[in-house]
């Protein structure tokens, strides 16, 4: 797919905008960019650099969010539940039979294994043998310095939106598939989101505070979604990553759970809107 229309750029450190030939006039950036580039804080400090009040988290947090490994640290300091992992970097994995052996030691198998900084679940694949594991970490190791091994978690997939350090219900992603990869979130019909989330009353104020403690201790502001895997006769909610500018077409996940929460899509934009107008 190729976008049409005019070309748009963001002059630094001036802050103008330019559609083609035309300036365009506005009050505050809102930066509906998912994934590198968009979430990841570069966006954030040209906005910076030119002295742009945007929507959403800033450069620290925007890219601590995406650096999963980092981010998996600082919810391990603040005691925020979260899955168990390696990090494998390049230079490493020369070794690869050593790095498996190790992983495999720690983890054991079936295993995730996914590039460090990534979304959507690009790179991401599931081992269930050495062989697949090595085979998934060269390819993860395909789209950055950095891929993680994460330990396979059977828990139903719950998400929270955050907005401004305050979370809404939650809501789950009901799949028919062995786990949610890039087929099942943009092309599988059967993938379901509902919202709110069959839980009961104390098992979402549970998830809702892991998901406010999450953001704040990321230094988050603006919004954000927090994914956690729910195992129900086990470790309870485990984090899985915080998406600092999710997908945001009215029937995604972060407005679908606001509006379960009494919030139109409109009244959404502008809350946002207005938390960096009041410096939020």
């Amino acid at each position: 797919m190729v976008a049409a229309g005019r070309p748009v750029s963001f002059r630094v450190p001036e802050g103008r905008l330019l559609a083609g030939g035309d300036e365009i006039l506005f009050d505050v950036a809102f930066p509906v960019l998912h994934g590198p580039y968009g979430e990841d804080g570069t966006i954030q400090g040209a906005f910076e650099m030119a002295d742009t009040p945007y929507v959403g988290c800033g450069v620290t947090a925007s890219a601590l969010a995406m650096e999963k490994d980092f981010a998996k640290q600082v919810f391990s300091q603040q005691r925020i539940p979260t899955a168990r992992w390696v990090a494998v970097h390049s230079d490493d994995f020369v070794n690869a039979t050593s790095v498996v052996e190790l992983i495999v030691r720690r983890l054991g198998l079936p295993v995730f294994v996914k590039p460090a900084e990534l979304g959507s679940s690009v790179g991401v694949a599931k081992a269930g043998t050495e062989a697949e594991l090595k085979d998934a970490i060269d390819d993860a190791l395909r789209y950055g310095e950095k891929a993680i091994v994460e330990e396979f978690i059977d828990g139903r997939e719950i998400e929270v939106a955050v907005l401004g350090g305050r979370a809404s219900v939650p809501g789950e992603i009901v799949i028919q598939t062995d786990w949610y990869d890039y087929e099942a979130k943009y092309n599988d019909e059967t993938s379901q989101f509902v919202a709110p989330a069959r839980l009961t009353p104390p098992q979402s104020t549970v998830v809702r505070d892991l998901a406010e403690r999450a953001f704040r201790a990321l230094g988050c502001n603006g919004l954000a979604r927090v994914d956690f895997f729910f195992e129900e006769r086990g470790r309870g909610f485990v984090i899985n990553e915080i998406n600092t500018m999710p997908g945001f077409t009215p029937i995604s996940g972060f407005p679908t759970m606001w509006q379960a929460s009494g919030m139109t899509y409109s009244e959404l934009c502008d809350e946002l809107v207005q938390l960096v107008l009041r410096g939020d």
